[in-house]
């Protein structure tokens, strides 16, 4: 069973907001015993907060925090006091991971940095997420990296305002990295029974994703231009259409083959041919025009035609879902998971999504 794999692993985790948390819940969710410290002069992990329009205002924890500190042990210390300071010292030598998000002096300060921890349990594991270089002491929330890295410049349309992702995909990001470094270290220590110091910035984690985009840039010096859902090196891929019935509807169309299927099942077999569509590079270059070939014929289709038989065909598909829809799905139903807090049971989605068989 995964939920038992690191059964015997104790970890520590201070961090608050997302990026650590979620680490904290991922090694949770494996079956390690995780001590959520927060902070009580303020109430806890900000998130507590940050709640909907229709939740209670009363609750002593939002959603948003539900969702990446669930499964954990949760104390509230203050830092500042000494003997909130002495019991982390107590509670190292018996952990394995310790994950934080301190800025720039606080560890030294609270006397909780690597280099004192690590005197007392040389063996610890210590994950610490900044926002940018760990001198760097700016506050860093996920909307900033967003700005600063090239995302919110891509993901609009031309002539449009640059546009943020809508869950806080910077953070999950540099919490993978974080999770990628300490199943490492924690491999490491089976040989060498020797701790390790992980740092991960949403900075780095972010330009890291950018992936194609920025190769495409240092190798040809094509600087991506902004647009949005769009493919630069294919098309048509992530062009938005609507159906007869209204639906919304997008291709990912990744080969000459795929595109010629489509064509076919869209009754206009032709096109596939023409010049100006018939490899990939012409229809990057030719990407409006085809657009609008398409979308006019794709407007005398049901959604549902159009769906079932690009599956059939094996034609890169999707309808666009909201949030509901895709929960209530079926495929979805195996990622949610129950979680009790007092005497009440709470649906969370799980933060694994791989299957060890």
């Amino acid at each position: 069973m995964i939920s038992t794999l690191l059964k015997d692993i104790k970890v520590l985790d201070v961090s608050s907001v997302l990026a650590g948390p979620s680490v904290g819940m991922f090694l949770a969710e494996l079956g390690a015993d995780v001590l959520k410290i927060e902070n009580a002069t303020t109430g806890g992990d900000v998130t507590r907060q940050w709640k909907n329009p229709k939740e209670n205002a009363e609750n002593t924890m939002s959603a948003y925090y539900l969702s990446v500190n669930a499964f954990k042990k949760i104390q509230h210390l203050d830092f500042n006091n000494p003997a909130a300071v002495q019991f982390v010292h107590r509670t190292i030598s018996e952990t394995d991971i310790f994950i934080c998000n301190f800025k720039k002096n606080d560890a030294v300060k609270f006397q909780l940095d690597y280099n004192t921890l690590s005197k007392i349990n040389p063996s610890l594991i210590y994950a610490h997420i900044t926002g940018f270089e760990k001198d760097n002491p700016r506050t860093a929330y996920d909307l900033i990296l967003q700005a600063e890295t090239g995302f919110m410049y891509l993901n609009r349309k031309a002539g449009q305002m640059p546009n943020k992702m809508p869950v806080a995909l910077i953070d999950i990001l540099a919490a993978h990295h974080i999770k990628e470094g300490i199943l490492l270290a924690l491999y490491q220590r089976i040989k060498t029974n020797k701790g390790a110091h992980i740092h991960c910035s949403l900075y780095d984690a972010a330009v890291c994703s950018l992936v194609n985009q920025a190769t495409n840039y240092l190798v040809s010096g094509y600087n991506p231009p902004p647009m949005g859902a769009l493919h630069p090196n294919i098309a048509p891929y992530g062009e938005i259409f609507e159906t007869r019935d209204k639906k919304l509807i997008t291709f990912a169309i990744g080969s000459d083959k795929q595109f010629s299927k489509l064509c076919a099942l869209l009754e206009m077999p032709s096109v596939a041919y023409e010049e100006k569509f018939s490899s990939n590079a012409h229809r990057v270059k030719y990407r409006d025009e085809l657009y609008n070939i398409l979308s006019q014929k794709i407007q005398t289709f049901t959604s549902a035609y159009i769906y079932n038989t690009c599956i059939k065909e094996d034609v890169p598909v999707a309808l666009i879902k909201d949030v509901q829809e895709v929960l209530t799905n079926e495929p979805s139903q195996k990622l949610i998971k129950p979680v009790v807090i007092g005497d009440r049971t709470y649906s969370i989605i799980t933060s694994i999504a791989f299957e060890m068989l």
